[in-house]
């Protein structure tokens, strides 16, 4: 027998109350949670448990203590490093992508750019680090909220990154001892091939205490680097930025590089492409001298790891001298010059100067290291115009940064989702009208820019071309690619928008698909160039530099394609698809043409681009995966009013984790449903499928669903969304009900 919970103690949280220590309890379900996962048994037709309300099981520091929503959290003290367990990290956090190829590659790449990213509220959420040689964002002004939901959130004009082309190495930084990565930031980086580094930072009193106790010998320091490996390596991240603040006894130093030699080596051999940072602090008789340069003073630790990454009050004088410095050469590239964007002290560039700070640090061929570049966000009231500004500022740099080109086999794919937006879109239609921010949602990003079109014979009808991310609309996701501007009347030729800069090898039979939404009196025309020219086959219009252009004639969708291509004109939108047959090339741009109807003259435009997609024709022909091993636990019911304000009744709310295998290199993500399949009422048929969320791995937190009091039959879904584009079918979806048919009590069914 049960009773209801007690709901004399309430919490009032964004206008919901919550009764407080509420927790479903499976009795096979008692050790972690993937025991209890596979404690389910698939073979049994179903298993009745009865429910226990008890203190909610969740560890704090993983799961919001109000809504059971899954949260990222670093390490505090030397104690939490040290008791650290694989099988108690947060499953949520772990990165879903691992690194992608790029063109060029990290080692090949001689003036890189690291982005670090720091926050106002570090010391209790995570924050995040995007990176191109060395770039460091500082977000004081962000909801916390925001960077500390594992899920993702509902929020309105969030910042994001999204400039990954132009950024090697991203750094999520916080001034708690051990911060890791949010799982959305490195999933969004891995995707364009960009390195993700946490931080190791020891500050202050506290800070020369830890260094002490882990420093003082080799089984200490070696203690220390084997757990901020297993870190990395279950989170799937990429490696470490050390910063150590505070000032180190004679012992300390001499043992600190051997802790990087050791952390360094081990790095390289657990994870792939790792890399593992020293900040400029310390010097080699331990005192905190920042130099804002490598000298003889902190070279030692510059030669017992990847990298050096300056401090930010350096002058052209100190650059000058560092590129004679024997200690630097043959790794020019791996010394990256900080640049804060604040420009806080006696600083070169900063703010809408900081074009003038890489213009120095390219000079003398070093990498760059951008820090706080959120600096466009927390400064500026309107929120609304947050990428107008971040645009802006990152083609105020693009002249002292490189294009990273993606190079990953097909299936190429884009919707242009920048991982937040004012709705949630599918195939063109709304899945969801809330604001919302997810970095792992975001796809491939395009190339974003504003360019002058010249006239041709005249310095008047001066024209314009502009790239950018829109809200206002999608295809998929959050926003589309809109690309407008003014042909001059004396301009003829088609204007050549560039969308993507590739390295991506083509099979012989590729489809192609294109989506977009063009305004009236142009005409829109796709645009591939390939190299390797000598082995590449197919019809050439065009030929320019070293490149081949294809020009795909799009056709009516037929046979195999009608099911990914769809309705020719959904909602307004034209898609088209065509079929390739090349041999031996690789895809270098992505372009569309976009040229006048009628006679000359100036002629405003605009081209939304919902989606462009390439696919393996080969690949069409395999059968989709099945669902397999769904499963429900760590479930928690809360009794909360409902979410219209003039709700005062308290409804039952559902808590469950869901857990399932399917390969997740072949989705783009996971819709979960619930539906009501029996009620109190039997004469009431059961209910239409209701969209819970996405998932973007095989893991989920159902949190606040409110569901029919007892006894009912509530079932759980999971459809996987394919990049191919094709509907699974239902068959091969993953299925779960939970009922509580008998006085109230919950059981699982299988």
């Amino acid at each position: 027998s049960r009773t209801f919970i007690n709901i004399e103690k309430k919490l009032s949280v964004c206008n919901k109350t919550y009764a407080l220590g509420l927790s479903l309890t499976l009795p096979l379900c008692t050790l972690t949670r993937l025991e209890s996962c596979l404690d389910q048994p698939m073979g049994s037709s179903s298993v009745h448990e009865d429910v226990k309300y008890l203190p909610s099981p969740l560890p704090a520091e993983h799961y919001d203590a109000d809504t059971t929503e899954p949260i990222s959290c670093g390490l505090q003290t030397l104690e939490e490093l040290l008791s650290w367990k694989r099988s108690e990290a947060n499953p949520f956090n772990v990165a879903a992508v691992p690194l992608a190829p790029r063109e060029p590659p990290l080692a090949r790449c001689l003036h890189r750019t690291l982005v670090s990213h720091d926050m106002m509220g570090a010391t209790i959420i995570l924050i995040h680090y995007s990176q191109i040689l060395l770039f460091i964002l500082y977000l004081r002004s962000c909801s916390p909220s925001l960077l500390r939901f594992a899920q993702g959130t509902n929020t309105e004009a969030p910042y994001a990154f999204y400039h990954w082309q132009y950024i090697d190495i991203f750094n999520y930084f916080t001034h708690k001892m051990v911060t890791i990565p949010p799982a959305v930031w490195t999933n969004a980086a891995h995707k364009h091939g960009v390195v993700v580094l946490g931080t190791f930072i020891t500050e202050w009193t506290d800070g020369a205490a830890v260094c002490e106790a882990f420093l003082k010998e080799e089984e200490s320091y070696r203690a220390v680097a084997d757990k901020l490996v297993q870190i990395s390596y279950c989170y799937g991240f990429d490696g470490w930025l050390i910063n150590i603040e505070n000032p180190l006894s004679k012992v300390a130093v001499e043992n600190t590089p051997l802790f990087l030699r050791y952390l360094t080596d081990q790095m390289h051999e657990r994870v792939s492409g790792s890399l593992v940072l020293w900040y400029d602090s310390v010097i080699e008789n331990g005192q905190l001298t920042w130099q804002n340069e490598l000298n003889e003073s902190n070279r030692m630790f510059f030669d017992a790891c990847d990298g050096f990454f300056t401090n930010y009050n350096w002058t052209e004088q100190n650059l000058e001298w560092m590129q004679d410095y024997s200690g630097v050469q043959g790794r020019q590239a791996d010394v990256y010059i900080g640049v804060d964007v604040f420009a806080r002290g006696k600083v070169v560039g900063g703010m809408l100067e900081t074009n003038k700070a890489l213009e120095v640090i390219r000079k003398h061929k070093f990498s760059a290291a951008i820090f706080a570049p959120g600096w466009v966000y927390e400064t500026h009231s309107d929120k609304t115009q947050f990428r107008k500004n971040q645009d802006n500022f990152w083609a105020l740099l693009s002249d002292y940064l490189y294009i990273h080109r993606p190079a990953s086999p097909l299936p190429f794919i884009s919707s242009f989702c920048q991982g937040f937006g004012k709705a949630i879109y599918w195939r063109g239609q709304r899945e969801a009208t809330r604001s919302w921010f997810n970095l792992t949602a975001q796809e491939i990003q395009p190339l974003y820019y504003h360019t002058e079109l010249e006239g041709q014979g005249s310095l008047e009808g001066q024209g314009w071309l502009s790239s950018r991310g829109c809200p206002e609309d999608a295809w998929n996701g959050g926003c589309s690619l809109l690309l407008d501007g003014l042909i001059p009347a004396t301009h003829t030729s088609p204007v050549c928008a560039r969308i993507f800069s590739l390295h991506v090898p083509l099979p012989s039979k590729t489809l192609v698909t294109l989506i977009y939404k063009p305004s009236t009196g142009i005409k829109v025309s796709l645009e591939l160039k390939t190299t390797d020219a000598s082995l590449c086959t197919h019809n050439v219009q065009d030929v320019k530099r070293e490149f081949h252009t294809i020009h795909p004639v799009f056709i009516p969708p037929l046979s195999l394609f009608t099911q990914l291509c769809g309705s020719l004109s959904p909602d307004g939108w034209t898609v088209g698809c065509s079929q390739l047959e090349l041999r031996g090339c690789d895809l270098r741009e992505v372009c569309l043409n976009i040229q006048r109807n009628g006679q000359p003259q100036d002629t405003a435009f605009s081209c939304r681009v919902g989606e462009i997609m390439l696919l393996d024709v080969a690949s069409l022909q395999v059968p989709p995966e099945l669902v397999q091993g769904l499963c429900i636990y760590d479930v928690v019911w809360l009794r909360a009013a409902g979410t219209s304000p003039e709700s005062t009744s308290l409804r039952l709310h559902l808590n469950a984790t869901l857990r399932w295998d399917y390969p997740t290199h072949l989705v783009r993500h996971f819709r979960v449903y619930w539906r009501r399949l029996r009620g109190p009422d039997p004469r009431i048929p059961p209910g239409e499928l209701v969209l819970v969320g996405r998932a973007y791995s095989n893991i989920f937190r159902v949190t606040e669903l409110a569901v029919p009091e007892a006894p009912s039959l509530l079932e759980l879904v999971v459809e996987p969304v394919i990049r191919k584009g094709f509907p699974v079918p239902e068959s091969h979806w993953g299925r779960r009900s939970l009922s509580d048919p008998i006085h109230g009590s919950h059981i699982l069914r299988l």
